[in-house]
This record gives structure tokens, C-alpha cells and sequence, in this order.
């Protein structure tokens, strides 16, 4: 892939026997962006991010990832640019020591064990885990084992990054270690959150969502600030306690 963009044309998607939950999602996020996906609980969120690797598949519309379309056929090179971090750390983690986690990856693609072993260093130095590759997850406090999954991605070597709720459930401490993981991400990056503090520091550009429907794609501060519009409405409603970081 020359090109390492996020594209979205004209995206519709239903579940069978349900609802059309997306209406013509369009957009673009070129290569080294950084974006914030905002919204309530249930806009659609994560139904979208799932579109962007193949999990899910347009009913209506095209999702491009640089310059590749997303298909059936497309999905291993597709899989291969996109390092998707779900929302429980926990699903991510399954083998008996968090080293062979972050390797499992890597080792699907038959690469040879020295070019592992560089790839499982780097990943877990970055995300402040080295020393703990012996360890199995389940030992691992929540904020480790979120570092832990993403460290299990950027073995991956993605070019893109996309994370649904990243800092759902973690303390002040792994947060901050969580932000600044990301910060030091140079590739394109697209977050789901509803932690809009990290929207501000990490996202230049956010795109807000309601009822499967982009309603705004403006600078982060900007609908930050802004008092009135309902973009800005939903960006303030969206930091409130009341909304706990679930899956939608």
C-alpha cells in the first residue's frame, strides 16, 4: 500500500434481520492523522471501526484502505496495515506468557524467529513492558494489560492504528502511560472515545457521530469550544460521568 489512508464512501450497514445502524458514512483520513471518533453510547462507533479491518462489511458503499478496497479477498493485507486494539484488553490475550502474545502475530505472518524476537523487544520497550514478556496477562494489572494488547498490535508493525475506548477502565497512572504510548505513534491513528481530555491532547481532528450518522468533522478544540452547535453538545455530553465506556 502506497498510501496508508482511511476512506469511507458513502458507508451504510445493517445487521441481518435489523436496522440500517450507519447512513452514509463519509470521510477521509490520510496518512500520519490522528483523529478522535466521538459519540453516545450506541451511535455507532464501534460498529464502524469494525468495518475498517473486515470484521464487518458495507451493506451499501466502499471503506478504502490506502488505495486497497476492504473485501473478502483483500482482508489479509488489509489486516496486515490496520492494528485494531478492541475495548477489553482481555480478548487480546490468550497465550500463556504476554511475549508470546505480542509474538502470536508476527509468528502467523512466518516471519523468522530473530525478526520475532526484534519485534517483541520493540513492542514491549514501547509500551513500558519490558522485563515482563515472562509474565503471564491475567498477572498484569488493567492498565499493563492494555499495554500488553497494543504492544501485541504494533508487533504487527501497523501503519494504521485504531483503538475502541482505550482509556475505559483505567486509573490516572495507566492513562497517562496510555497517552503517551500513543503520542509517540508517527502513522495514522483513529480513536473511539468518550475521553474527550485525550480526544484534545491526542486528536487534532475529530469526527463526532449520532445515530449512525457523521454529524460534524472539525478541528478537536474547535467543537471543543464551540457553545452552541449540536456537534459541540455531543462532545460535551459524551466526557459526562453518566456515560460509562461501553461497547455499542
Amino acid at each position: 500500500m502506497s498510501h496508508h489512508y482511511i476512506q469511507f464512501k458513502d458507508v451504510s450497514f445493517a445487521y441481518p434481520g435489523g436496522p440500517e445502524v450507519l447512513h452514509g458514512i463519509d470521510f477521509r483520513i490520510t496518512h500520519g492523522e490522528h483523529v478522535a471518533l466521538l459519540g453516545l453510547n450506541g451511535s455507532g462507533k464501534s460498529t464502524m471501526l469494525l468495518h475498517i479491518n473486515g470484521l464487518l462489511m458495507p451493506s451499501h458503499g466502499e471503506v478504502v484502505i490506502g488505495d486497497v478496497p476492504v473485501t473478502k479477498k483483500t482482508l489479509r493485507l488489509v489486516r496486515q496495515t490496520v492494528g485494531m486494539v478492541f475495548q477489553n484488553s482481555d480478548d487480546m490475550l490468550f497465550m500463556p506468557t504476554v511475549a508470546e502474545d505480542v509474538a502470536f502475530g508476527p509468528r502467523n505472518m512466518g516471519l523468522p524467529e530473530e525478526e520475532i524476537d526484534r519485534r517483541v523487544r520493540g513492542a514491549l520497550e514501547a509500551v513500558g513492558l519490558a522485563g515482563l514478556g515472562d509474565r503471564p496477562a491475567f498477572t498484569l494489572s488493567g492498565g499493563q494489560r492494555r499495554a500488553a494488547a497494543i504492544a501485541a498490535v504494533l508487533s504487527m508493525e501497523p501503519s494504521i492504528l485504531v483503538l475502541d475506548e482505550p482509556s475505559a477502565n483505567l486509573d490516572a497512572r495507566a492513562r497517562r502511560q496510555l497517552i503517551d504510548i500513543l503520542k509517540r505513534f508517527s502513522h495514522t491513528v483513529l480513536l473511539a472515545t468518550h475521553d474527550t481530555d485525550m480526544a484534545l491532547e491526542l486528536c487534532p481532528r475529530s469526527l463526532v457521530i449520532d445515530d449512525g450518522r457523521i454529524v460534524a468533522d472539525a478541528g478537536t478544540a474547535a467543537l471543543a469550544a464551540a457553545p452552541d452547535s449540536p456537534a459541540a453538545h455531543l462532545f460535551r455530553v459524551a466526557q459526562a460521568p453518566a456515560f460509562s465506556a461501553s461497547t455499542n
